[in-house]
């Protein structure tokens, strides 16, 4: 291949996309090809495409043409979720010339033997039963923070989802190799690590191939722990089934794991919960927030919930407002439902309508900014550490503490990427967080 090639990348969707584009990229790297910027010409455009919400649908349509846009010429290659659930339909969009599934991804740059442009996108997709094979992967790039996946695939079958459909079993990463990503990482010097999978809490199963344990997600985060360099570890989402009182107990007594957790709730009614055939009813997610906020009373917690899931009547949707807004949390990621083809949910009755769905969802993120702001307010006067990050948003540069409270100060490019320790100190006007340097 010419070496001087260039590849440039578009990730929709999830973390777990993030760190297995970057992996997907160092491998382009590898092989000769020039990374650059989607914005600019390039003679191949990576798309890796999500399947969650209708949205990222429409997106990827609108992505491909501005690859077009920019070099008309250009290959452009579809991977990821999307192309594994609906190859053809990716393969039908004008400009795409290779679409390839769940395992196929990984060895895109077999694919590029010939870069002519097709008339008819080439669809390379496995059966998702043979996606039961694990590839490791970590972004690393223009971020403060380095995504590392841990698990792949899903074996829950809740009737909303498709990912087990887009991703397979599950399987995770043997633990030597996430401890020795890990030690990469932290040699680059990426201050913190984001743990992501599909099902982390579900660590350990498939790690050789087969469904034997060696390892759980308590044995991962009591070693990853141990990595030196890495000054913060952040558990990016876990299911409330799967986050036992160990690991919390962990977490709170930890060196580089920070408080923060993100629980899938996904409705506060039980009858809502067993026609999503979720693993819980509501009041183990009461036990988990209670647990977490006794033994770190700063700790903060985010919440993943779904609105207008079929059968969810207004006193059911009612039922999960006032559970959320009596739990002691500190902010939601709100989801309008939407369906999708080959789940259970989709052939179910009692559709509600979109009109209801866009109405509850702004109920619902309404009360997150309620939830957030009362968070932030009771953090003021007391003592974080931040990290900052790398980017000059109109004169100011963001960080984050520990605990996930998100701060501003006037730009300083020193400040990029470092940890300090600070008092915050008051909420400004577009609910950021000011402080002052306790050190310099």
């Amino acid at each position: 291949m010419n070496p001087t090639k260039k590849v440039a990348f578009y990730t929709l969707g999830c973390k777990l996309n993030f760190s297995e584009t970057s992996t997907i990229a160092r491998g382009f790297t590898d092989e000769g090809f020039d990374r650059v910027d989607f914005k600019e010409s390039a003679d191949i455009y990576v798309i890796n495409t999500c399947s969650v919400t209708e949205n990222a649908d429409k997106r990827f349509k609108s992505i491909v043409k501005q690859a077009q846009k920019n070099n008309p010429e250009a290959f452009v290659a579809a991977i990821g979720c999307y192309a594994q659930l609906k190859p053809e339909e990716l393969a039908d969009v004008n400009g795409v010339d290779l679409v390839l599934g769940a395992t196929e991804k990984f060895k895109i740059t077999d694919y590029l033997n010939d870069l002519t442009k097709n008339d008819l996108g080439e669809v390379h997709s496995c059966e998702i039963e043979d996606a039961d094979f694990y590839v490791g992967s970590y972004s690393i790039g223009d971020r403060t923070r380095a995504f590392l996946k841990v698990q792949d695939g899903c074996d829950y079958k809740c009737t909303y989802c498709t990912i087990p459909l887009a991703r397979g079993i599950s399987r995770s990463d043997t633990m030597a190799n996430v401890l020795k990503n890990a030690k990469e990482i932290s040699e680059q010097g990426i201050k913190e690590i984001v743990l992501t999978g599909v099902n982390i809490g579900d660590y350990g199963k498939g790690e050789f191939g087969n469904k034997k344990h060696e390892h759980t997600f308590l044995d991962l985060v009591t070693e990853l722990d141990k990595v030196e360099g890495i000054e913060r570890l952040r558990i990016s989402s876990i299911e409330p089934n799967l986050l036992k009182n160990e690991s919390i107990d962990l977490v709170s007594k930890s060196r580089a794991f920070v408080p923060h957790f993100h629980i899938p709730l996904q409705s506060g009614s039980n009858d809502i919960l067993k026609k999503m055939k979720r693993r819980y009813m509501k009041e183990l997610y009461v036990d988990r927030v209670l647990k977490i906020n006794e033994v770190m009373p700063h700790a903060c917690i985010g919440v993943d919930v779904i609105v207008g899931f079929p059968g969810e009547t207004d006193e059911l949707f009612l039922e999960t407002y006032n559970f959320l807004n009596a739990l002691d949390i500190s902010y939601l990621h709100v989801f309008q439902y939407s369906e999708r083809d080959n789940t259970e949910a989709a052939k179910m009755p009692n559709v509600v309508s979109k009109a209801k769905r866009v109405k509850r969802s702004k109920m619902l993120r309404g009360l997150s900014a309620k939830k957030r702001r009362a968070f932030y307010e009771k953090q003021i006067n007391t003592e974080r550490t931040v990290l900052f990050e790398s980017e000059n948003k109109e004169g100011y540069i963001h960080g984050f503490t520990e605990n996930y409270v998100k701060v501003k100060t006037p730009w300083n490019p020193e400040l990029v990427n470092t940890l300090h320790k600070v008092e915050l100190t008051k909420i400004d006007e577009d609910g950021l967080v000011r402080f002052k340097f306790l050190e310099k």
